[in-house]
């Protein structure tokens, strides 16, 4: 968080990691449980990146969410998939798309703005700066909740980051080589 570890776990599993750190952040949503493990991660950087942020000062529709990957939701499909030899999990299926970790967010949240999930080949600043700075100059955007979240198997990557149209003096640029930077960490 703002270049330092929030939180540093020893776990030897990903699921152990996810639980570790619901449990750390503090963050009493028990529908977090039920989650696959893209909505988790995701879920968990959100609820750091905001934990001492007052989105409440913001009409729920001028708040936006955008993300991306490069695995969609391809994780969750696959355990879908597996889980099918026997009887279908209908638990895993309604995450078998890549927008769900949006909608989590924004549930938990009360962001009702636009929420848009991309799937890229690789982390994209250039077009995550060039569409968020398309909400805030078309949409009455307030603030906005960004970034990448990519899941599968045993690889996680997480980079989320807000973006406020008033940020005073603590924000700093949003561009591409600001991304890259902050991403490199």
């Amino acid at each position: 968080m703002r270049g330092e570890t929030l939180f540093n776990d020893g776990s030897s599993s990903f699921d152990d990691f996810l639980i570790n750190a619901y449990e750390f952040l503090k963050a009493d949503y028990p529908k977090f449980y039920k989650m696959d493990n893209l909505s988790k991660l995701g879920f968990l950087a959100a609820e750091a990146l905001v934990h001492d942020r007052n989105l409440k000062q913001y009409s729920p529709e001028t708040v936006a969410v955008v993300l991306s990957n490069s695995a969609a939701s391809l994780d969750t499909d696959l355990r879908f998939l597996q889980s099918t030899k026997n009887v279908a999990s209908p638990a895993l299926f309604v995450y078998t798309l890549p927008n769900i970790v949006v909608g989590e967010i924004c549930i938990r949240h009360k962001i009702t703005g636009e929420n848009t999930f991309f799937v890229t080949p690789s982390f994209d600043p250039e077009f995550l700066c060039f569409y968020a700075k398309s909400l805030f100059e078309r949409n009455h955007v307030q603030a906005c909740i960004a970034g990448w979240v990519d899941v599968l198997d045993e690889h996680h990557d997480v980079f989320l980051y807000l973006i406020e149209k008033e940020s005073g003096s603590e924000g700093m640029e949003h561009n591409s080589d600001a991304l890259k930077k902050l991403y490199a960490r």
